[in-house]
């Protein structure tokens, strides 16, 4: 009898987890909207989940599987998501109807947990407002000249680090080299602080990065509990220990902003916009400027522009190196414009490298970091020109990746081709099919601060030396699975070679 009743009521908890799994999977069918049909548990993301296929791959399935689609409704584990393919659609979620998708996604920010996940890519409306417009005019034209001088000072360190490179006649990882690069903009322009990461392995700021998209066993404990059990993961903020880099970014940041009080230094960078908003709390009303909350804007400038950059120019210098002839006519360009300004490169001579802007969105293209950009619903919401109605709170995901690369819209989309985006090219396109950056007001932020810490880098690299392959390269690109965002699962290891005329 006992035996009967244990049996039982395993039985009932199995079939209570089986409804709970799978009740919310007639979601997209009662909409009309396509789709694989999803497993209990793991949704339509079993593969990714269990790390036998990378997001990019099943996303670009997806995409073709239901290629004649405007939307595709999926399931990641039991939570319904929709995947918009539509341009006009597309635009009307980023920029046409905000109003309605303010949000990225509806994210749980654990403040005493991981007090940095205060970011502004995460916060709702109301912060994120706000916070969004104090911080802005660090990303101005204007800054960004007075910035100038101060990445093109961290770039001529890279080009001397450069040439002992050349002189050992080893490949080189590129992934590493330029991540030193923006580790030391990030730190001057940000920071105010002197990185050196180049010249020093053992840098502090280097170490913390690497700690940050470490994979160990630890983290992906963590990362599993805040997924999936959030209400514990919040509790263990009482009783786990900070992470070396959360204590090491909060100190840094706050040190250095009573540092600069004390001594009365201003630098006009993001700094000293936090200083003032520490200061004049009153700026932004019902609003509690904690310093972990502070801290956190400095940490996501620091993350997105050390990260995504260096990742940016390793690819690119990987394909320069496939394509000789792409990469001769760049550095033609660039030696010419040098010999316009007496080899004085300026913020303005930057922009007028209209084939280095082709390069980079190519690269862009091909290479986007991130896989695709999120937005939550704030209200019930009708597509036009459809009757799918999706409620409150849906997350939709826009597929940056498999839109920069669907043939239709790009040829050849392996092929690594800057005429893409020649001015009459981009004319032909829609906009919403070239979105690296997101768009819309709840767009990267630093755009613009990213885009030219990239091509100045770029710039001063391919000036003097030349990127080869050689027998370490991996032909074709091998990508990481267990990235979250693309990069390589090898490193980028090229041949450097210093040219006879530099």
């Amino acid at each position: 009898m006992e035996y009967l009743e244990l049996l039982s009521g395993i039985l009932v908890a199995i079939l209570a987890l089986y409804y709970y799994f799978t009740s919310t999977f007639e979601f997209w069918k009662s909409r009309g909207v396509p789709g694989p049909q999803p497993i209990p548990f793991f949704g339509n993301f079993k593969d990714i989940i269990l790390s036998k296929k990378p997001a990019h791959e099943y996303l670009t399935n997806l995409y073709s599987t239901y290629k004649d689609e405007p939307m595709i409704g999926i399931f990641v584990k039991r939570q319904p998501i929709l995947i918009l393919k539509d341009p006009d659609l597309i635009k009307n979620v980023l920029i046409r109807d905000f109003a309605v998708f303010p949000i990225r996604r509806t994210e749980n920010i654990f403040e005493k947990t991981e007090p940095l996940s205060q970011r502004l890519s995460s916060l709702e409306p109301k912060r994120w407002r706000p916070l969004r417009m104090r911080l802005s005019p660090v990303f101005t034209s204007g800054k960004l000249k007075e910035m100038f001088v101060l990445i093109s000072k961290c770039a001529d360190h890279l080009e001397r680090h450069m040439e002992k490179l050349a002189n050992t006649n080893e490949p080189v990882e590129c992934r590493d080299l330029t991540s030193k690069y923006t580790v030391d903009v990030i730190g001057t322009c940000a920071f105010g602080v002197e990185m050196n990461a180049l010249t020093n392995e053992n840098s502090e700021f280097r170490k913390m990065a690497r700690q940050l998209f470490a994979s160990n066993w630890y983290n992906k404990l963590l990362n599993i509990i805040r997924d999936n059990v959030p209400s514990i993961y919040r509790i263990l903020g009482y009783v786990l220990p900070q992470k070396k880099e959360t204590k090491f970014f909060l100190r840094t940041t706050l040190e250095n902003m009573e540092y600069r009080d004390k001594n009365n230094i201003v630098r006009h960078d993001f700094i000293d916009v936090l200083r003032d908003l520490k200061k004049h709390p009153e700026k932004i009303d019902n609003i509690e400027l904690t310093d972990a909350l502070l801290a956190s804007q400095a940490f996501i400038f620091f993350i997105a522009g050390f990260e995504t950059s260096s990742l940016t120019m390793s690819h690119a210098l990987y394909e320069l190196a496939l394509n000789q002839k792409v990469q001769d006519k760049l550095r033609e360009e660039i030696q010419q414009e040098y010999a316009k300004c007496d080899g004085d490169l300026t913020y303005e001579n930057v922009k007028k490298l209209t084939y280095l802007d082709k390069v980079f969105k190519e690269t862009l293209r091909k290479y986007t970091p991130l896989l695709f950009t999120m937005r939550t619903s704030t209200s019930s919401y009708t597509f036009d020109g459809t009757k799918v109605t999706i409620p409150k709170d849906q997350q939709i995901w826009i597929p940056i990746y498999t839109l920069q690369r669907d043939p239709s819209i790009y040829p050849d989309p392996d092929v690594f081709d800057p005429e893409r985006f020649s001015e009459e090219a981009v004319r032909a396109r829609h906009s919403m099919y070239f979105i690296p950056f997101g768009d819309g007001p709840r767009n990267c932020i630093g755009a613009r601060f990213a885009i030219y810490q990239t091509k100045i880098g770029l710039v001063k690299m391919l000036r003097k030396y030349k990127f080869e392959t050689c027998a370490k390269t991996d032909i074709p690109y091998k990508v990481n699975i267990r990235s979250i965002i693309l990069s390589p699962q090898n490193g980028i290891h090229l041949k450097i070679t210093k040219l006879d005329h530099s």
